[in-house]
């Protein structure tokens, strides 16, 4: 799954569920609704296939509306040796009815900067991933992430990287 198969399901995913429950509604297909916003801060490491394992942290806000069901997202992430990710996109999280347990995926496009780290093959960089966690009753979110990131073959280098990582999700309202 380290193709581009994250963002490529989200898309799937989300636009069954907007022509299920979005489309020919008062709020149309893309209306925006509000939704609670979510600062996230995760740690974890890049996982040893063609870089060096290494730590990385990375902060993501989810902002306050969705367009359909699909949220949207800022993300920036710093790797052990200076490699920044800096990144804007959408989200679609899967939770049933009452229950705490969620999935969502992202996709966002964005800038990379390997500063003398793993070099990704170019500046421009997609990060594609799921999570998978518990929210509780106040809104955080805890939850363990994979996700990968090349530059979809846009460049003739384009090793891509993946990481696992864990998730705090803190409501911000």
């Amino acid at each position: 799954m380290a193709d581009g198969t994250f963002a490529v399901l989200m898309l799937i995913l989300g636009l069954t569920d907007m022509s299920r429950n979005y489309c020919g509604t008062e709020i149309g297909c893309f209306g925006k609704t509000e939704t609670t916003p979510h600062f996230a801060i995760s740690a974890g490491t890049v996982l040893e296939r063609r870089a060096q394992q290494a730590g990385e942290i990375y902060v993501r806000y989810d902002l306050g509306t969705k367009r359909g069901p699909f949220g949207r997202a800022l993300g920036l992430s710093i790797g052990e040796h200076g490699e920044t990710w800096v990144g804007f996109g959408q989200t679609y999280k899967i939770q049933p009815q009452g229950s705490p347990l969620y999935a969502e995926l992202h996709s966002m496009p964005g800038l990379y900067f390997d500063n003398g780290g793993f070099d990704l093959g170019g500046p421009i960089e997609f990060r594609s991933g799921l999570e998978l966690g518990y929210e509780n009753r106040q809104g955080w979110r805890f939850g363990l992430s994979y996700d990968h990131r090349s530059n979809a073959g846009i460049y003739d280098n384009n090793p891509g990287i993946e990481t696992v990582q864990f998730r705090v999700s803190v409501p911000t309202r």
